[in-house]
């Protein structure tokens, strides 16, 4: 009965909670997989972390996404999921799962490429073999693209309130400052990768270009392999009586449904998520979870 209760809860919670129970999972895994067989964790995880080397690469594309589910110790995944939830929650307010999933993903993708790249250019890193864990690329990206697209969004901190983009600029900042003295800049250029294209993702957005649903689609097209393929019923025609105005009345309610959401965001984007009344702030959280 508990095992019904916990998994009912796991397929009812948000995208955002599932990738911190699936971090938190992979951290278990990698942690007493590596007791129980006597060997460290990075032997026990060496198919799923992101070499610098391009012949390993090749062979282990998938090392691109996995290695953002992988973290060296406690304290590692701990701050790196309590910066997911904080900024995820700002995504969720006005997107749903599916982006927020988008962005993590593809967060993490550059994040790792750009580590990579690194590793074989700069000369700095040429005498060093380097190996990447960690979703900080994955949260930077989070962070960096709502912080993009929706800069004055205001956030009270102990007794001040600052705008989300004073917070991002600094974090991305100090990263770029770290990076020279910090014994991790191969991870800190993971962040920078995964910062680039939050903030790529969040302009093109605004104008209009959603670059990250191609993604999108081809996540679906994966789900979409592991659904059971059932037998299409036979349907049952019934004659109708409704008159045309009538089935198209849905549509046109439709229509007024997301120009009142298209009129909230463009809100937000001037004047922050803040100056919404509470209306609003009630109207567009129920449009999210209708996506």
């Amino acid at each position: 009965m508990a095992a019904t209760s916990l998994s009912y809860k796991y397929k009812t919670a948000s995208v955002l909670v599932k990738l911190i129970i699936l971090n938190a999972a992979a951290f278990l895994v990698v942690r007493l997989g590596a007791f129980f067989l006597s060997i460290t964790p990075f032997n026990f995880s060496r198919w799923f972390v992101l070499s610098d080397d391009f012949d390993t690469l090749l062979f282990r594309p998938w090392t691109l996404i996995t290695y953002g589910f992988l973290h060296y110790d406690f304290f590692h995944i701990l701050f790196n999921m309590l910066w997911l939830y904080w900024f995820g929650q700002f995504v969720l307010n006005l997107f749903n799962g599916k982006r927020l999933l988008t962005v993590y993903l593809l967060g993490a993708l550059f994040g790792g490429l750009l580590f990579v790249l690194a590793y074989n250019l700069f000369p700095v890193f040429a005498e060093s073999k380097g190996y990447l864990i960690g979703a900080s690329g994955a949260v930077t990206a989070i962070m960096i693209f709502i912080a993009t697209y929706t800069p004055n969004t205001e956030v009270r901190i102990f007794t001040f309130t600052i705008k989300l983009w004073h917070i991002a600029v600094f974090l991305f900042l100090l990263d770029l400052i770290r990076i020279p003295t910090s014994g991790n800049a191969g991870g800190l250029m993971a962040h920078v990768g995964g910062g680039f294209f939050g903030y790529i993702y969040a302009v093109q957005l605004a104008k209009g270009n959603d670059i990250g649903k191609w993604f999108e689609n081809f996540m679906d097209w994966i789900a979409n392999l592991f659904k059971p393929r059932n037998k299409k019923p036979f349907k049952k025609v019934h004659r109708t009586t409704h008159s045309p105005q009538q089935r198209s009345k849905p549509k046109d309610l439709k229509s007024d449904h997301q120009k009142k959401v298209d009129v909230i965001l463009d809100k937000i984007g001037k004047s922050g998520y803040e100056s919404l009344t509470k209306e609003e702030k009630d109207f567009l959280f129920k449009a999210g979870k209708e996506d």
